[in-house]
C-alpha cells in the first residue's frame, strides 16, 4: 500500500511571479507531482481560466485529482501523459495555445520516500525508478543487462560519476555471481568499488549513480529536450516558459535552448547584418537562474540545488 502523496513544491512564489499568470489565461502544468505548484496557478485563475496538469505518476494524478475537488468552478483537468509528449496532450484537450507552461523535473519527495518505488539509495526497494510504471525498462533490467561499456556511459553521461568505468566493472563481474535486485544491495556495492577517499564525500558514494540510472530508466533528458521544442511553438504571444532543474545536465540543456531562441542567428559574427533569416522567438526573463533561499532550504532539503529559468514568447 503506497503513502499518501506528499510533496513540498520548490520556489512556489517564484513560479507564480515569473509565469505572470493573468486570470483568464491558460495554463500547462507538465509536472503535476502532488497538485502544489498547480494550486498556486488554479487560486490565480477565475472561470475563465483554463488549466491542464500532466504527469505519469498514477499516485501524482489521485492526489492533484484530490486537490482539484477543492477549486470547484475552476477549468482545470489532469492528463496521464510524459511531458514530452506536451503536443499530443495540447491536441488532446483542444487547446490552441498556451499562455503559460511549468516543469518541475525533480523527483517528487512521494517517489523517494516510497521504498517500492526503488529511487532511494538509503531504503530497501526493488530496483525499479519508473516514474510511469507501464514502462518495461528498470534500474534493475539496466544494471543486470546494459554491457561494461554502456554502464559506464550511462554513470558517466548522466551521473558525472568520475569511477564509472570501475563502478561498471564492479557491476559486470557481481552481477556473474549474483544478479543484482535491490537498492541497498547495488548502493553498497557502488560504494565498495570506489577508492576509500572518495567515501569521505558530504553526499552519499552511490548519489550519482542512482541518479544516471533514474534517468536512463525515464528517458528524462530526451524527453526534456522534445518539451522545450514542442511547447515553445504552444505559448501564445507574452507567454512564458517555465523550468525547474535539479542537475547541472538538465540545466545546461534549458540554458543553452533558451539563449538559441533569443538569439538564432548562426551568421558569422563579423557580418554587418543577419542574412541567415533566423528571427527570436523572445526573450530571457531570467538571466541569471533564481534558486532557493536559505529559509526555503532550511525547510525543505530537496530545494538546495533546483533552479528556475523563465523565457517570454513573443510572436
Amino acid at each position: 500500500m503506497s503513502q499518501a502523496f506528499e510533496h513540498i513544491p520548490v520556489l512556489f512564489d517564484e513560479c507564480m511571479a515569473g509565469l505572470n499568470i493573468r486570470p483568464d489565461g491558460c495554463y500547462i502544468d507538465c509536472t503535476a507531482g502532488g497538485g502544489g505548484h498547480s494550486s498556486g496557478i488554479a487560486a490565480r485563475l477565475t472561470e475563465k481560466g483554463r488549466l491542464i496538469s500532466i504527469d505519469k505518476d498514477d499516485d501524482a494524478l489521485a492526489a492533484c485529482g484530490e486537490k482539484i475537488k477543492l477549486f470547484t468552478g475552476i477549468n482545470w483537468r489532469t492528463v496521464r501523459s510524459d511531458f514530452a509528449d506536451i503536443k499530443s496532450v495540447a491536441e488532446q484537450v483542444n487547446l490552441d495555445g498556451a499562455d503559460g507552461i511549468l516543469a518541475d523535473l525533480g523527483v517528487s519527495s512521494h517517489q523517494i520516500d516510497t521504498p517500492e518505488r526503488g529511487f532511494s539509495y538509503r531504503t530497501m526497494g526493488p530496483l525499479d525508478m519508473r516514474m510511469d510504471r507501464t514502462r518495461s525498462l528498470t534500474a534493475e533490467k539496466i544494471v543486470n543487462t546494459y554491457s561494461e561499456e554502456d554502464l559506464a556511459d550511462v554513470f558517466y553521461k548522466y551521473g558525472e560519476e568520475r569511477y564509472s568505468r570501475r563502478i561498471a566493472a564492479g557491476i559486470v563481474r557481481d552481477r556473474q555471481k549474483e544478479p543484482f535486485r535491490d537498492t541497498l544491495q547495488l548502493a553498497g556495492k557502488i560504494a565498495s568499488y570506489m577508492p576509500a577517499k572518495s567515501r569521505g564525500e558530504d553526499q552519499h558514494p552511490a548519489r550519482r549513480c542512482f541518479q544516471a540510472l533514474r534517468i536512463e530508466v525515464n528517458g528524462e533528458l530526451d524527453g526534456l529536450e522534445r518539451l522545450l521544442d514542442d511547447g515553445v511553438e504552444i505559448l501564445n504571444d507574452g507567454g512564458r516558459f517555465a523550468i525547474i532543474t535539479f542537475h547541472s545536465m538538465e540545466d545546461r540543456i534549458v540554458k543553452e535552448k533558451f539563449k538559441t531562441w533569443e538569439n538564432p542567428c548562426t551568421c558569422p559574427k563579423d557580418f554587418p547584418v543577419c542574412i541567415c533569416g533566423k528571427k527570436p522567438l523572445g526573450k530571457v526573463i531570467t538571466k541569471k537562474p533564481v534558486t532557493s533561499s536559505e529559509d526555503e532550504i532550511k525547510n525543505n532539503r530537496r530545494a538546495h540545488s533546483c533552479k528556475l529559468r523563465i523565457f517570454e514568447r513573443k510572436r
